[in-house]
């Protein structure tokens, strides 16, 4: 379903997040992506998602190419794709519901959204997501008065008010307590198992990876070192991938030198 091949990317300040990156990622697949910090993770996810165009290669979701597509055209696709945030970026002072409802903005106009000109089949879905992840009874407790556990699952219900077929979770779990971040992982392994939707999430402890992912991708410097189910991640495999030494950046390409004319 996503395919994305020789993917590069380096930012305007040179650094090189992404270096020739092929995958395929298909099916209801619980995926896990781990690295050290600066390994590319994020940036990964966003080439996915379109909110960042790789420098080079080329990225397909179900078979349209994001990398070749108007703006217009990356904003539907993105609509298949619902996004988990760290930081949760919920709207803190509307309601858990209103924020949900803020995940089918990619299905009607802007104006109606911001007047709250909703449906009653739209509230009432999202009152159902809210149900699923637990939260049916803050339906209209305002967002900043949640816990971060709570308002991580909020962000969850809105990204599958997208009706997505793809979740992408960015270091999901890393500001949660431990049973918070249980709460969430149980909850993105049921829209696994039970919706049969791919879940790509970019996760920090091993432990957990091991628990929850059927597919492991480790990333180093931009680059994948490692692709495998999580029975294979050892602790090896680990220790190489977050130790071994790493090449040192490349060196930013010098200023070009100006021509001196002849006097």
């Amino acid at each position: 379903m996503i395919e994305l091949q020789h993917v590069s990317h380096r930012f305007s300040n040179g650094t090189q997040a992404l270096s020739n990156v092929s995958l395929n990622l298909d099916g209801g697949t619980f995926t896990a992506l781990i690295g050290p910090s600066g390994a590319g993770k994020s940036t990964l996810m966003r080439v996915i998602n379109g909110l960042v165009r790789p420098s080079q290669g080329r990225v397909t979701i179900s078979g349209h190419d994001l990398t070749a597509a108007s703006g217009a055209q990356v904003r539907l696709a993105r609509r298949e794709i619902g996004m988990v945030f760290q930081q949760f970026n919920l709207v803190r002072r509307l309601s858990a519901l209103d924020n949900v409802l803020l995940g089918r903005l990619g299905y009607r106009a802007v104006w109606r959204s911001a007047l709250k000109a909703y449906s009653q089949a739209e509230v009432q879905f999202a009152l159902h997501l809210l149900d699923r992840v637990g939260l049916a009874d803050q339906a209209w407790q305002r967002a900043d008065t949640l816990s971060g556990g709570q308002q991580q699952r909020v962000g969850i219900a809105r990204a599958l008010a997208q009706e997505p077929k793809v979740i992408l979770a960015d270091e999901p779990i890393s500001a949660l307590d431990p049973k918070s971040a249980e709460q969430v992982m149980h909850i993105l392994r049921s829209i696994h198992e039970d919706d049969g939707l791919m879940v790509i999430a970019n996760l920090h402890f091993l432990g957990t990876v091991r628990d929850y992912a059927g597919r492991v991708i480790g990333l180093q410097q931009g680059q994948v070192m490692f692709d495998g189910t999580a029975a294979e991640l050892t602790d090896a495999a680990a220790h190489q991938l977050y130790y071994a030494p790493q090449l040192p950046p490349t060196p930013a390409a010098p200023p070009p030198v100006a021509a001196v004319s002849a006097a």
